[in-house]
């Protein structure tokens, strides 16, 4: 299995920081320049998105995914993962604890299907995706960022931002596309979250369409150590809504 190509800024503590679905790392530019100068920084995209394109294994699945991404991880690294990235995020931090030192999650959660006992996306939502990504990728793509930014005060500048960055980026394969579509459909790590032993932020936007902060009482319940923080004015991307925001949390949470 070949590497993932990963770049690398700045000095200091490790942090790495993982996209969510149908985007890249560009997302987390404006945020790895500034946080660059007290910290070493590595974006690396998930395997089939951007850069990493190329590099679509034929089973897409979070395991196989996870396994990938940990060979770029630095030694004792805080894992920043937003949404899908999340999701590799919590599994790297049960999989291979010694390599992170703290975790934090980024409107992301352990399951993101709902169920009847467990907030979520509606199965329906998540069906109509898989459908349409068959017949029409751009549309598809284009009708997850306008849910990502859905509640935000400003979700058109916030839909802008998100389409300008994918671009920036190498698009991903139709395979990557729809095997991160199936992890949202049926990965579910819940019974596996007692295993993450380091210290966890979990940051939620209360006007979160696709994880409902509803979920966040849920998940204090699965791993009770973990911190809570909630940005009640955000949709599903705090770091690009309320950008200087989430930087000033990101960094408290790390110099304390």
């Amino acid at each position: 299995m070949l590497p993932l190509n990963a770049e690398h800024q700045g000095q200091g503590k490790e942090l790495v920081f993982l996209h969510g679905w149908g985007l890249n790392s560009a997302v987390w530019k404006d945020l790895a320049k500034s946080l660059s100068h007290d910290y070493r920084i590595t974006l690396t995209d998930l395997p089939g998105f951007g850069v990493n394109n190329r590099y679509c294994p034929r089973h897409y699945d979070l395991d196989t995914i996870t396994e990938m991404v940990a060979g770029v991880l630095p030694q004792r690294a805080v894992v920043v993962g937003w949404s899908l990235g999340g999701l590799v995020a919590q599994k790297l931090a049960i999989e291979y604890s010694a390599k992170i030192d703290r975790l934090i999650c980024v409107n992301s959660t352990p399951k993101f299907m709902a169920e009847p006992d467990w907030p979520g996306i509606k199965p329906e939502v998540l069906d109509a995706f898989a459908s349409q990504l068959h017949s029409d990728i751009g549309a598809t793509v284009n009708r997850f960022l306008a849910i990502q930014a859905m509640g935000s005060s400003r979700a058109k500048a916030d839909i802008l931002a998100l389409r300008s960055l994918l671009d920036k980026r190498p698009p991903p394969v139709a395979e990557a596309l729809s095997g991160g579509l199936k992890i949202l459909q049926q990965a579910d790590i819940r019974s596996q979250l007692k295993a993450i032993r380091c210290p966890t932020l979990r940051i939620y936007g209360k006007k979160d369409s696709l994880v409902p902060v509803a979920v966040m009482d849920e998940v204090e319940r699965l791993q009770p150590h973990s911190v809570s923080m909630l940005f009640p004015a955000a949709s599903h991307a705090p770091f690009i809504s309320h950008a200087s925001e989430f930087e000033q949390a990101l960094r408290s949470y790390l110099a304390g």
